[in-house]
């Protein structure tokens, strides 16, 4: 079982998840990349948020034009040695200009939170044992960076840099 974090709290979860051969339901769905392709125009038809879930081999960039039409993008973490969710999510927000949720779902770990939260992730499915606490520690324990990232915060290079002029 799983719960889904979002703005620091518990959320509930508005998208019904849709297998590639089951029949759309009324209301918001999440869909996999097969499955848009397969029924793009029937989709973006309804009138209704649609969401699509991206595999950790599914490279954002084959959305096209298409990226802006959904309002949730859910990125597949199938271990947490599976680090391209990252990258996927920094490309939406940087490159492709998403403004959408980004779900972080999968296998990843309290470490990996803070840094799925700088490259753009904006919800979380976590599992039963994942408290709110351990959620927001994850979220400030880290205060400077190494890395640069998509949420614009400055690195320690760039810290050093300002100190020394």
């Amino acid at each position: 079982m799983t719960k889904l974090i979002k703005s620091g709290a518990y959320a509930q979860d508005a998208y019904a998840p849709v297998a590639d051969d089951a029949a759309l339901p009324d209301g918001p769905v999440l869909v996999s990349l097969a499955r848009f392709q397969k029924d793009r125009e029937t989709l973006l038809a309804r009138n209704t948020p649609v969401g699509i879930r991206l595999q950790s081999s599914e490279n954002p960039e084959l959305l096209g034009a298409d990226v802006n039409h959904f309002a949730l993008i859910a990125l597949e973490f199938p271990k947490f040695r599976d680090g391209r969710a990252f990258s996927w999510a920094r490309i939406l927000r940087t490159r492709l200009g998403f403004t959408g949720e980004i779900r972080a779902i999968g296998d990843f770990l309290y470490d990996q939170v803070n840094y799925q939260h700088r490259v753009g992730f904006d919800a979380w499915e976590v599992p039963d044992h994942f408290t709110l606490d351990m959620f927001n520690r994850a979220l400030s324990e880290m205060t400077d960076v190494y890395q640069p990232s998509s949420d614009g915060k400055k690195t320690i290079r760039e810290l050093r840099a300002g100190r020394v002029n």
